[in-house]
């Protein structure tokens, strides 16, 4: 999973869009020429629907399996700042759209749609983000993954018993970020069929990065750290050519 977020902090760039598309497309296909492995991309809320025909072509042809486009408009504010003032919630027609031209672009089925739902995040309430799950699924998202950002998953669960009972159920998506004590068998109980974790790896290296600096510049040399870091050597074989 590569989330914008993650993207974005990796240069430098704040998480509101500011990294260009093209940067992005770049970096995706830098991915995929090291790996074999299915790739979902965090899209954001899609850009202007004039591009997504190339966004959805240029995704899929260079090896991407998903990608998740979230019902917010305008510039991006990450989900999880508290101060979610001025951001606005798409229409459902027009975002119902956005994934009606994803499905006119892709070329597989093997691509699939994730309609990303922010009522919870937006406090519009648990009957908001059903009737707004329905109408993304019957325009043809493939899965719907509904975000939170409360310390535990009630809310999300309450939504997927809900939802289960919809004639337009479909697969469900959980990021734990906030909820992380919940375990992945409790997502999968309450039909949850993928489970991301979004920034994990990204705050680990950054963490790892101050304490060897940190140490490096109290005994003002590299051995105390080298017990907490890669050998030289596995970075060596993982630069070979295979």
């Amino acid at each position: 999973m590569l989330f914008r977020s993650t993207d974005s902090l990796l240069k430098g760039r704040p998480d509101n869009q500011a990294l260009e598309l093209t940067k992005r497309i770049a970096g995706i296909d830098d991915i995929m020429d090291v790996t074999s492995k299915p790739l979902i991309i965090d899209a954001d809320n899609g850009g202007r629907i004039e591009h997504i025909g190339y966004l959805v072509k240029t995704l899929e042809r260079i090896g991407v399996s998903a990608m998740i486009i979230e019902d917010k408009k305008g510039l991006k504010r990450n989900s999880l700042f508290g101060n979610q003032s001025g951001v606005q919630q798409d229409s459902i027609k027009d975002f119902c759209k956005k994934i009606k031209e994803i499905k006119k672009y892709r070329i597989s089925k093997d691509f699939l749609i994730v309609a990303r739902v922010e009522s919870l995040i937006l406090n519009k309430g648990l009957d908001d983000s059903i009737k707004r799950a329905n109408a993304y699924s019957k325009a043809g998202a493939d899965m719907i993954m509904i975000h939170s950002k409360q310390k535990k998953p009630n809310e999300i669960f309450r939504f997927s018993k809900k939802f289960k009972k919809s004639k337009f159920n479909i697969p469900l998506v959980s990021v734990p970020t906030s909820y992380s004590r919940t375990y992945e068998k409790d997502l999968i109980k309450n039909g949850f069929k993928v489970v991301i974790y979004a920034n994990h790896l990204l705050r680990a290296s950054y963490y790892a990065m101050n304490k060897t600096l940190e140490s490096i510049l109290k005994h003002e040399r590299s051995h105390e750290s080298e017990k907490n870091i890669e050998k030289v050597s596995k970075l060596l074989q993982y630069s070979e050519i295979k």
